[in-house]
């Protein structure tokens, strides 16, 4: 299982996933669910993953390899001229690979199924963030939905949704998100650290601020019992259930 999101500020983008993957409680491994694509000055895009490891590994690396060589740009994420064609891509790509796997004999049911968060900038236009389903549509984020969860998002998602602010700086966001993968690790054992971040600042082109958060990174486990402190305080302070006799 997975746990990421991709999130729009006024700022910028902001995107964190954790690595776990798991077949079973005897086979945990780490892998990458963030992949970024810049060229300075042009375009930053980054994708997240989540669902089948072998279909969101081919689908990255089948875009990795159209960016490698000029002749085989057709088509590459880094020549499409704004986001949406980027999407256009991105989900054409994925619903290829699931598509292969069905034509080779597997079954393209949910077992082969991925979603992906794709956000980013190129030059002429501003950032965007989408959500790209396995049957190759999307929706893109707006105003009343300004972040996207994929993977096991339930555990994680009423904290977003009280706290997010798109005026929040980046280390707001930061903690926010952190919370919200701390509530979903405790819940769900599939899920769990390394953590990846990266933080795309608007108009800056770059690949951004990326980072990895360790099992013991001092500030998560600040996070996680500041956290979980903070709600055994708060459930004190509210008023006490009056039991009434009928």
């Amino acid at each position: 299982m997975t746990y990421a999101v991709g999130m729009r500020l006024n700022r910028g983008l902001v995107f964190m996933s954790d690595t776990r993957t798991n077949a079973g409680v005897d086979n945990v491994s780490t892998f990458n669910k963030m992949f970024n694509w810049t060229v300075k000055g042009d375009r930053s895009i980054t994708i997240l993953a989540a669902g089948n490891l072998a279909t969101t590994q081919a689908t990255i690396s089948l875009l990795e390899e159209r960016t490698k060589a000029p002749a085989d740009r057709a088509p590459s994420i880094l020549e499409a001229p704004t986001m949406f064609q980027t999407a256009q891509l991105v989900a054409e790509t994925l619903n290829d690979v699931i598509e292969q796997h069905s034509r080779s004999g597997q079954q393209a049911d949910s077992a082969f199924h991925a979603t992906l968060i794709l956000g980013g900038q190129i030059k002429g236009g501003p950032s965007r963030l989408f959500l790209i389903y396995p049957e190759g549509n999307f929706i893109e984020a707006g105003d009343d939905t300004p972040f996207f969860q994929i993977g096991e998002t339930k555990y994680g998602r009423p904290i977003l949704v009280r706290a997010y602010d798109p005026n929040m700086s980046f280390s707001e966001a930061v903690r926010l998100l952190l919370v919200s993968f701390d509530s979903t690790i405790k819940a769900n054992l599939s899920v769990g650290a390394p953590l990846d971040l990266l933080l795309y600042e608007e108009d800056s082109f770059e690949a951004g601020n990326r980072s990895r958060l360790e099992p013991d990174d001092s500030y998560f486990r600040t996070i996680s019992e500041g956290w979980g402190d903070a709600l055994k305080s708060a459930l004190s302070k509210l008023p006490k259930y009056e039991a009434k006799i009928f």
